[in-house]
């Protein structure tokens, strides 16, 4: 007997920022510079630790994919978002729809790990530095580095999986600016209850074991600066580390404000705004936090742009000589 598809909704009408029309095309401007940022600040950051030798750390590493995470994660969200600005509404394709939750799960959850991973590279690098190079040599973190990305390939294939096998019968207008869980599972005309039980069991496994472990190494962390003997030396490393774990708090206290509670429905404009954090504010700040705050890094900036203005000044002055 063939397979039947009981769902009826063959596309969804994403509503956006329906409320707040007459700030459209500021929101719009907003959105657009924040993505702007975040996709050029990744890619400087990809390029300077690609080429310069002396950031060929795990560190850097981590750093490296994360950047490449953010750029790929905020296309996934803002494009349609601004799309969904200039047009007061999009429709989507219940297809297109149930591809953005998974790559939207898949990323953030990829995130989830690696910030776990870069938490316990500090870890081992303050706690324990005469075994750093042994406890978290190139292998070792190349591996930690792919089991991140493959733990997040396959966290996102349930969720989206599950939603997609539920009965979608009308209305088919999500009260968001994208496809998330939440909205998606509101509109289901079918029982979503084991969905439900289950996507909240795989949230509280990704994000609160993710944020409790990265937590336990900021502890482990703190403790090592207090032996410190140098006030300077403290505070330069509680500013630094205070700047990561503020991020990182940020990215899973909202994430984990609307995955992980109880069933009560929040007003859909309360969800957008806590969405707005983790889709679009955190993809900046990550790179931004984890590289500003580098002395390092900064230095590498700087090499790579005398470089490159050397270089480019070598061209301007042949270019006039042979005039």
């Amino acid at each position: 007997m063939e397979p039947q598809n009981t769902s009826t909704v063959t596309e969804f009408h994403l509503l956006g920022f329906q409320n707040l029309q007459k700030f459209q095309t500021l929101l719009f401007a907003i959105f657009l510079i924040i993505c702007c940022l975040t996709v050029m600040g990744n890619v400087v950051i990809i390029t300077v630790v690609s080429q310069d030798q002396k950031l060929q750390l795990p560190m850097y590493t981590f750093l490296k994919h994360l950047s490449f995470l953010e750029i790929w994660y905020t296309s996934t969200i803002v494009p349609l978002l601004l799309a969904n600005l200039l047009s007061w509404g999009q429709v989507i394709s219940f297809t297109a729809c149930m591809a953005q939750l998974y790559f939207f799960v898949f990323f953030g959850a990829t995130e989830c790990f690696l910030l776990a991973m870069m938490a316990y590279d500090r870890y081992l690098a303050i706690c324990s530095p005469l075994h750093y190079s042994y406890l978290m040599s190139s292998e070792i973190c190349t591996k930690l580095v792919g089991i991140s990305w493959l733990t997040g390939v396959g966290t996102g294939f349930l969720p989206s999986l599950m939603i997609s096998k539920l009965d979608f019968c009308g209305p088919n207008h999500i009260n968001h600016f994208f496809c998330d869980l939440p909205p998606l599972m509101q509109l289901s005309c079918s029982s979503i209850y084991i969905t439900e039980l289950a996507i909240f069991i795989l949230s509280i496994a990704v994000l609160c074991i993710c944020f409790f472990l990265t937590l336990v190494s900021y502890v482990f962390i703190v403790s090592s600066i207090l032996k410190i003997p140098s006030a300077f030396g403290q505070m330069k490393t509680f500013s630094t580390c205070g700047s990561h774990l503020a991020v990182v708090t940020i990215y899973y206290g909202t994430m984990i404000s609307m995955y992980v509670r109880p069933n009560v429905h929040l007003s859909p404009e309360i969800n957008k705004i806590i969405s707005v954090f983790y889709t679009v504010v955190t993809p900046l700040l990550n790179p931004v936090i984890y590289s500003l705050r580098n002395k390092d890094f900064k230095e590498a900036v700087r090499k790579f742009m005398r470089r490159k203005c050397g270089v480019y000044g070598v061209r301007v002055k042949g270019s006039v000589f042979i005039r």
